[in-house]
């Protein structure tokens, strides 16, 4: 299928930059607009999967923008510095989909984007990263033809680094993402699994170690 295409509406640049950065790591394809004026023309222009749309922004703001996406039908995630309730409520009564409040974890936004996408059935169901084949709907996981043999916690790391790649992710994210608790210190737990899950997939080489923080999946694509 062809890449989903994301457009950023953002006025910070290096915040901008950055989701850019991140979401083409992580497949994406996207365009980004530094006022509300210009991404109305580009949604005029151009079909998009998804929109993140900051609130505060020049030109028209971004629940002024969001009347305007409204009768496209494409969904909407506000990413903004406003956390008062009053502003939620506003945003998701406009029609957006998700409400992140900055400063926010790469790897949250990437879980957000993956929830709205899939609720629009917009999300691959399959991808090919560095010779396995993942299909998320399945829950399984294929090299070379043949399925792979993992367990619950390992074909979720398999998940998490397959949509965070190229991401260096802290021990206690993989954790309290995987294994859905609070992450008490002890590294053993995450480290045999990422062990286990590297041998299983032939992966020495691009699932890589990150000194003091976790690992990192080097994917080229």
């Amino acid at each position: 299928m062809d890449k989903v295409k994301i457009l950023i509406v953002e006025d910070e640049k290096p915040i901008r930059d950055l989701m850019d950065i991140q979401l083409r790591g992580a497949g994406f394809s996207c365009a980004a607009a530094g006022d509300g004026l210009k991404a109305a023309d580009m949604i005029e222009a151009q079909r998009f999967d998804l929109i993140l749309l900051d609130v505060m922004l020049p030109g028209a703001d971004g629940f002024e923008l969001m009347e305007y996406i409204r009768p496209t039908g494409v969904p909407v995630i506000f990413i903004t510095a406003r956390h008062e309730v009053r502003d939620r409520v506003r945003g998701l009564r406009l029609g957006a989909d998700d409400y992140i409040v900055k400063p926010f974890d790469t790897v949250e936004l990437l879980a957000r984007v993956e929830t709205v996408l899939r609720r629009y059935r917009k999300a691959e169901s399959r991808t090919e990263i560095e010779g396995v084949t993942i299909d998320f709907d399945a829950h399984a996981a294929y090299k070379n033809g043949k399925p792979l043999d993992l367990t619950a916690k390992e074909f979720g790391l398999l998940v998490l680094f397959a949509r965070n790649r190229n991401i260096a992710l802290y021990r206690e994210t993989l954790y309290e993402r995987v294994w859905e608790g609070e992450y008490d210190g002890d590294t053993r737990t995450v480290d045999l699994h990422v062990q286990r899950l590297r041998k299983k997939l032939g992966w020495e080489k691009c699932l890589v170690t990150v000194f003091k923080v976790g690992y990192r999946l080097e994917a080229s694509k």
